[in-house]
């Protein structure tokens, strides 16, 4: 009698494992593909920090899917974007890496191709919190900001609705730079060669470190002119903070916005109706595979800033941005010049 009411209970406690959250999202990932859809062509930051997560993402989730990287590069982001919310099947098994401009672009109306709600999709964790950081060429004259304002520098970006667009013509309208952006580099490499053959004087990055390779340290290759975010790094305490430029109320109103914008710099989402507990299982994973020593080592050999940010966090500070009063998106649009309209440019 007792071996039977022994094999009861344990029958009952395999039933109920077999029911918890994890079993079940382990019989739903296992045999199947996690992909990521990756808004950069391949050997960029994006392209790098994207085959990075999704890899031990899908070590970190129950079943153990098959990681897949997908470059979608298009519109500073939009066509991966687009993919994910609205075509493929919102299942839990497509992710991508947002561009963090647009949430800004949603609660300022700059951009009307942009048709998902940022604060509707299910953010997943943000990988890097790192301040974007305006460079230019040793060989440039723009070494600082107050040359800026004296001479015309060009500075590439993929769009004029990328972060570093905003941060050069909110400069432009707040300190008299006078940056001229060049739109329509598909991704940081062709920045890069861009600036060797003198094309370009400068661009933004979020990673300085891996802009020029491994072959000389960060500083040393470019002048960093100015950083965005909530804090200055000290590592480059040569630069100047964005907001402790403000002198005025609607300077640090307009510069407090888009640095934190600029914060949420490699936000990972899936789309809206996603079921709930895969999202808390994706979350669950994506804690677990930033703390993991493998993705820190390798990280560190590609020479990738981590430091992560919770989904619930970023979903939090995203709706934030979306839900700013009028009274200061108006202060935000007066100090870019923002009126609405397609910003993006012909890259897609």
């Amino acid at each position: 009698m007792r071996a039977l009411k022994r094999a009861l209970f344990g029958l009952v406690g395999l039933l109920m494992l077999l029911s918890t959250p994890a079993f079940a999202q382990a019989d739903f990932y296992q045999g199947k593909q996690l992909k990521i859809y990756i808004r950069a062509a391949p050997g960029g930051n994006y392209d790098l920090y994207g085959r990075l997560i999704v890899k031990y993402l899908a070590l970190a989730l129950p079943g153990r899917p098959t990681p897949v990287p997908v470059n979608m590069p298009g519109g500073s982001g939009m066509t991966a974007l687009n993919y994910v919310a609205e075509v493929a099947p919102p299942d839990g098994l497509s992710l991508t890496l947002v561009t963090p401009s647009f949430p800004m672009d949603q609660a300022l109306g700059l951009n009307k191709n942009l048709r998902v709600d940022m604060s509707g999709l299910n953010w997943i964790g943000n990988i890097s919190t790192s301040n974007t950081y305006l460079l230019t060429s040793l060989i440039s004259p723009t070494k600082s900001l107050d040359v800026a304002q004296a001479r015309e520098t060009l500075i590439g970006v993929p769009s004029t609705s990328d972060i570093t667009a905003w941060m050069v013509t909110l400069l432009n309208r707040t300190r008299g730079t006078k940056f001229r952006l060049v739109p329509g580099y598909a991704s940081g490499p062709e920045m890069n060669l861009a600036i060797q053959r003198g094309e370009l004087e400068g661009r933004g990055t979020t990673n300085p470190d891996a802009i020029y390779g491994y072959e000389k340290p960060a500083g040393e290759s470019f002048n960093v002119i100015l950083q965005m975010g909530i804090k200055k790094d000290l590592a480059y305490s040569g630069a100047p903070l964005l907001t402790e430029l403000a002198v005025s109320r609607e300077q640090r109103v307009a510069y407090d916005f888009i640095s934190k914008v600029a914060a949420i710099s490699r936000p990972i989402a899936v789309a809206r109706g996603v079921p709930a507990e895969r999202v808390a299982a994706l979350r669950r994973a994506f804690d677990a595979a930033v703390q993991d020593r493998d993705f820190a080592r390798e990280a560190k050999q590609s020479n990738l800033e981590v430091s992560p940010m919770k989904g619930d966090e970023v979903q939090g500070i995203i709706s934030e941005i979306v839900r700013t009063p009028p009274a200061d998106l108006e202060l935000v649009r007066a100090a870019i010049a923002a009126h609405g309209g397609d910003q993006t440019s012909s890259e897609r």
